[in-house]
């Protein structure tokens, strides 16, 4: 009953996004007869979506790249140091989403006027790092708690140093569970929609821009981004479900 809740609304995204207006519009056709691209190629050329698009991915990339740069080393030391303030400081990444965002909304956008980052790719991927930092610190903590520290050991028992342990032996085997975290940020970058809104005017990213412009847009072409959208969050799930098992225990059967 759960699956069928979730998955029905996908279903009907993935349906809609490629039938033709006909089909689309005549109540009496649950499945199309006929498919099309040109909702997606209408939506990405002729309502110029390809350059929200790519907004969005640029603003993901910086989001992994900032996000990974503070959260590798934060998690790395909370899994292999036992130092005074430990467990505040995990409680301090977890209080960085303890605040609604509408709360924050105004002040930051108050603060990137006079700093000059609004509206711009950086400012925005900023403000999306603040929101991934705290999963990508849990997620890669799990990931570095999980692999005994015997390893490290035994290499600088053999003249490396703990950087070179770390970067020869840890890194390498954590990089699977790292392209997942990864993937996991890139999802909250392009999904996120409200500090992308108020933070930028020209330089919309694709679900700010959905939700400003395009749903004034036919049905089909709303369902046309929706499954532009949906897209990344999927191939997050297929190509991460085995971490998902190993480091939170889900089951896929």
């Amino acid at each position: 009953m759960v699956s069928a809740w979730v998955l029905t609304p996908i279903a009907l995204i993935f349906i809609s996004a490629f039938a033709v207006p006909e089909d689309y519009y005549d109540v009496g056709k649950v499945v199309p007869t006929e498919f099309t691209l040109e909702n997606i190629r209408v939506l990405l050329f002729e309502l110029r979506e390809w350059r929200t698009t790519l907004n969005s991915i640029a603003v993901a990339l910086l989001t992994i790249a900032v996000s990974f740069t503070l959260g590798l080393p934060a998690s790395y030391s909370l899994a292999r140091y036992v130092f005074p303030g430990r467990d505040g400081f995990k409680l301090l990444i977890l209080s960085l989403r303890m605040f609604p965002l509408m709360v924050l909304g105004v002040p930051l956008a108050e603060l990137y006027i006079r700093l000059g980052l609004s509206d711009t790719i950086l400012g925005v991927a900023l403000a999306h790092a603040s929101l991934a930092l705290p999963f990508v610190v849990l997620i890669t903590y799990s990931i570095f708690v999980s692999i005994p520290v015997e390893y490290e050991e035994a290499a600088m028992v053999f003249g490396l140093t703990r950087a070179e342990a770390f970067f020869k032996i840890t890194l390498p085997m954590a990089l699977p569970g790292l392209a997942a975290a990864a993937m996991f940020t890139f999802v909250i970058s392009w999904n996120e929609v409200f500090v992308a809104s108020i933070l930028t005017l020209m330089r919309r990213t694709l679900p700010a821009d959905i939700l400003v412009t395009v749903l004034t847009a036919p049905d089909p072409y709303k369902f046309a981004a929706a499954f532009i959208m949906v897209m990344p969050a999927i191939t997050f799930v297929f190509i991460a479900r085995r971490y998902l098992v190993t480091m939170w225990g889900i089951s896929l059967r």
